[in-house]
């Protein structure tokens, strides 16, 4: 086997490399000793196949098989030998026009990773921007709560429903006469004002009474989801089989009550936990962000561009599809290309910023215990079904990039508890208003150094949204409230919720500069589809 070295530029390394066609051809003649004993011919006693009609036989297979495990060897070999530490997996391939009984001729690309000097942990100062939980914050949040779970009741059949009030309703929906799919719904909720359905559907039916019968013409938006429904006009066939109106809310202890819950204190005590944990997550967040600054600011190094295009790719595609669900796909398009360049900078800074925290994990022992990785996998396996689930692990367990992309965000999350521990943490309380204007102000300062300044009004918008994400969001009354939500949302005339301008998506991108430093590489087997 020879290895020669064609490249060395930068972080890019390539490598030619030559197997000779009798080491092929002594790696089968190895392979048929190994099964001979197990082949069958008739006229043959088991074992005592000759080689030749072994070869025969199997040959084909057999020297496919040779080449795939010496390419494997070879490409070991030449990392090992030159000690390199690739960032993504190598582009290997065989020559053009190989043949068995020729030379196998290989050429071998990759990048390979920095050099990093391990960052110092000494100096670091992050001011922690804490929001206490006010009662009157809670009250709100009880309001806000009483306000997304309304009750009705029937009115009286005389009642003419005007906005605010609520309609039961069936529907049956027809384009040129003819019905389409999902245009057709029983005993559907719809409170008009609420401007759920498309627009024109609930004016029409303002004024109508219990027992009412009527028919509504109207068109749907050009920019619909549904692209054959896009622009058509429709005409619906209402019964509105009761007319509500709302009742009174009193926020006490059967309120409470509602949500599985003892009393009015027991859902005061579990929303104040939930605006401390989503403040706490703001606070991280801030803190997090001003740790990552310190470390880009100190360290400005050659990342390989294999892991910037993956994490290009990611930001992208995820832009891409929020884009495809907005109500003006097309202008969300305009204004990401308008912007490419800086999502590519936010890439390179998460690989950067990635490495370094790997390099600082890998120097001070951080580690995943073998536990936590085994909660992460149960814990990603709930995402698929229950006959999927014991493949997801095993894919897990057999394919270590796709182990490593599990890993790394938690292997992030304990390299920067890790620098929080070292750093000198200030503390100053603040409102939530503040602590929102400084994540802001930070992702201005961040957005300053790149070709293309952001604007403030989307960062503003960003930040806002930041909120939605936290852990907190998870709620047990609140799920309850946009489940009776998403009934009229899943109606066929509803219309889709605005989606966040793309400025707004960018500053959200930001918001997670780092990324680890896992090597990203397609994984060899598919993994099991989601729910």
């Amino acid at each position: 086997m020879q290895i020669k070295e064609t490249a060395n530029e930068g972080l890019k390394r390539a490598y030619a490399i030559t197997i000779p066609a009798k080491e092929i051809d002594a790696r089968i003649d190895s392979q048929i000793k190994k099964i001979a004993p197990q082949v069958k011919m008739p006229g043959f006693r088991p074992g005592k196949v000759p080689a030749n009609l072994v070869r025969k036989m199997h040959g084909e297979q057999l020297h496919a098989e040779a080449v795939n495990e010496m390419i494997r060897e070879s490409v070991d070999k030449t990392m090992a030998d030159n000690k390199l530490k690739p960032a993504m997996q190598p582009k290997v391939e065989l020559g053009e026009g190989y043949e068995e009984g020729k030379d196998a001729t290989l050429t071998v690309e990759l990048e390979v990773l920095p050099e990093v000097d391990t960052p110092s942990t000494d100096g670091l100062k992050i001011e922690r921007l804490t929001v206490p939980v006010t009662d009157e914050q809670v009250m709100d949040a009880i309001g806000k709560l009483a306000e997304n779970n309304k009750s009705y009741k029937d009115a009286a059949k005389t009642k003419k429903a005007a906005e605010g009030d609520q309609l039961i309703i069936d529907f049956v929906g027809r384009v040129d006469g003819e019905e389409f799919e999902g245009g057709k719904a029983e005993d559907a909720a719809l409170v008009l004002g609420s401007g759920m359905f498309i627009p024109g559907f609930e004016d029409q039916l303002t004024g109508v009474k219990t027992g009412d019968s009527k028919t509504i013409e109207v068109t749907f938006p050009e920019d619909y989801q549904a692209k054959h429904l896009a622009g058509k006009k429709a005409e619906f066939d209402v019964t509105v089989k009761q007319v509500k109106v709302e009742g009174d809310t009193k926020i006490d202890d059967d309120f409470a009550k509602n949500f599985g819950l003892d009393g009015l204190d027991k859902l005061k005590e579990l929303l104040r936990g939930q605006l401390e944990q989503e403040t706490a997550g703001l606070t991280r967040t801030q803190m997090k962000r001003s740790l990552l600054d310190q470390l880009a600011a100190g360290h400005d190094f050659a990342v390989p561009q294999g892991m910037v295009d993956a994490e290009f790719d990611q930001i992208w595609n995820q832009l891409q599809q929020e884009a495809a669900r907005s109500e003006n796909p097309e202008e969300m398009l305009k204004e990401m290309e308008a912007e490419k360049e800086d999502y590519r900078h936010i890439a390179e800074r998460r690989v950067r910023l990635g490495l370094l925290l790997s390099e600082i994990g890998q120097a001070n022992n951080v580690q995943v215990t073998s536990q936590e990785m085994s909660m992460l996998i149960q814990q990603a396996a709930q995402q698929y079904r229950a006959e999927d689930r014991e493949r997801f692990m095993q894919y897990i367990q057999q394919e270590p990039m796709a182990a490593a992309q599990l890993r790394a965000p938690l292997y992030e999350d304990k390299v920067v508890d890790f620098l929080f521990d070292k750093a000198e943490i200030t503390d100053r309380e603040v409102t939530r208003e503040e602590l929102e204007a400084a994540i802001e102000a930070e992702e201005n300062t961040e957005a300053a150094k790149k070709p293309a300044k952001k604007k403030a009004p989307a960062k503003k918008a960003a930040a806002k949204k930041s909120d939605e994400k936290k852990p907190a969001e998870k709620k047990a009354p609140a799920k309850k409230a946009a489940a009776k939500k998403d009934e009229g949302e899943k109606k066929p005339a509803a219309k889709k919720a605005p989606a966040k301008k793309p400025a707004a998506k960018k500053a959200a991108v930001k918001k997670d500069d780092a990324k680890p430093a896992a090597k990203k590489a397609p994984a060899k087997k598919a993994a099991p589809k989601k729910k």
